[in-house]
């Protein structure tokens, strides 16, 4: 499996990170964790076969984490003669349906009918879906947003887990106990902390928990980025850590 981190960034508006949006290849699946503000862009900066997604999956639904997938499907529609042919599955939490309902109605029905077979799967927290090609997707609860969930993703004997947006969750760290990577949300300073998000110090104390073989932090706002994030993981957690920048990748070992 191959992650990519497309988007590394929050709605703070920086020139180097973008929002939220991650690439997972595993097999013939291409799957994107969310969609926000840039990562179309990425997409092509990257050279990463935008034309072949097969899967994107909606953590939850603020705006810098879906705002470009009206653009993505505008895309397959019209970037290319003939436009996309190949279905797509969206994922999310409850509620996913309504919310693209929502976007349709303000941008156009052809995010209803794009001229490709778009089925919309809403996952509930503790089930899990065949992707196909022996990729699984599971999901848990968050405490973000009220339709908030993270995700595992798993082949073979490989396991990426994305926190999405999250607060501190103990229980989080269970759940995502011996992940190869762990895809972990850093937002805030601890001066700065809020419920919905975590600061480096709660990584490191869910890594902690989780022991993921390593440990990769994104959603940055500015002013974590300047402390000292790393020394504040160590505190709790002794394996690798990587910040996670924009068009980064990772290979993680399915046997």
């Amino acid at each position: 499996m191959r992650l990519t981190t497309l988007g590394t960034g929050t709605i703070s508006l920086s020139a180097e990170r973008v929002c939220a949006g991650h690439l997972v290849q595993a097999g013939s699946v291409r799957l994107l964790l969310d969609c926000g503000s840039g990562v179309t862009h990425r997409l092509a900066q990257h050279g990463t076969a935008w034309r072949d997604i097969t899967h994107v999956a909606f953590t939850h639904f603020h705006l810098d984490h879906v705002a470009d997938f009206t653009s993505l499907v505008f895309a397959w529609k019209y970037a290319d003669r003939p436009g996309r042919s190949a279905p797509l599955v969206v994922i999310g939490p409850e509620g996913t349906a309504a919310f693209l309902g929502r976007m349709a109605d303000a941008f156009g029905d052809w995010l209803r009918t794009p001229g490709f077979d778009l089925t919309i799967t809403e996952i509930a927290p503790g089930a899990a879906i065949d992707l196909g090609d022996g990729v699984t997707l599971a999901a848990t609860k968050v405490p973000h947003t009220a339709e908030s969930v993270a995700y595992s993703i798993v082949r073979g004997r490989g396991r990426i887990v994305y926190t999405g947006d999250t607060g501190y969750d103990p229980m989080f760290g269970e759940w995502a106990r011996g992940t190869d990577l762990l895809l972990c949300e850093c937002s805030l300073p601890s001066d700065l902390a809020i419920a919905e998000h975590l600061t480096p110090e709660q990584c490191g104390a869910l890594a902690a928990a989780a022991l993921p073989k390593h440990l990769v932090l994104t959603h940055f706002y500015p002013p974590v980025e300047r402390t000292d994030m790393r020394a504040a993981i160590a505190a709790h957690y002794a394996g690798p850590v990587s910040l996670a920048v924009d068009g980064a990748e990772f290979d993680i070992e399915e046997g």
